[in-house]
């Protein structure tokens, strides 16, 4: 949990009880603390205030998609505008809660989690192709980029077999949903 407020977060600890999920959290209030934590404790889910005094939650969605790119990233804050809100969505935050509303907590985290179940069929490697893909580099690039054969790349097909997909285009719809690659954001 990326929170300054150490209020706030029993707060959300409460509401976490409440909803009766099982959880093991550990609070963060800086960048180099909140990249140690996402290495060290590997969180599934990270819930995170929108602004921490020079840190806020863009940055830590980038860190986090660079260290653990199947983690879910949910905004829990008590005000953002309406610009920062789709900026955060189109970034890959799964949701955006607001602290005056907690209640909706549990059912985003489910939900965040659920959907992210399918990635856990995947290997490491097999996620950085399926992110490589929906970023839209070709198969000799990405075999390139991460040393393999282009043979071992095209074997998405795996990938798409264990996802449950049958197109490139449903895999690059899911990639976005699940925060692997952003959407574009029209200028």
């Amino acid at each position: 949990m990326l929170e300054d407020s150490e209020a706030d977060a029993e707060l959300i600890r409460c509401e976490l009880d409440r909803a009766g999920l099982i959880t093991l959290t550990e609070r963060v209030d800086s960048e180099e603390a909140y990249a140690s934590a996402v290495r060290e404790f590997a969180p599934d889910v990270v819930l995170s205030d929108h602004t921490l005094g020079q840190f806020h939650s863009r940055a830590a969605q980038q860190i986090l998609r660079d260290l653990r790119p199947t983690a879910a990233f949910i905004i829990v804050t008590g005000a953002i505008s309406g610009a920062q809100s789709v900026e955060a969505i189109r970034a890959g935050a799964e949701d955006l809660v607001l602290k005056a509303n907690l209640g909706r907590l549990g059912s985003s985290i489910e939900e965040a989690l659920a959907v992210r179940r399918p990635l856990h069929k995947l290997t490491g490697r097999q996620v950085e192709v399926l992110t490589l893909v929906a970023e839209g580099h070709r198969t000799r690039e990405i075999a390139k980029r991460l040393r393999l054969s282009v043979k071992t790349v095209e074997s998405h097909g795996e990938i798409m077999k264990r996802l449950k997909m049958h197109d490139v285009v449903s895999l690059v719809r899911y990639a976005m949903r699940v925060g692997l690659v952003t959407a574009a954001i029209p200028e």
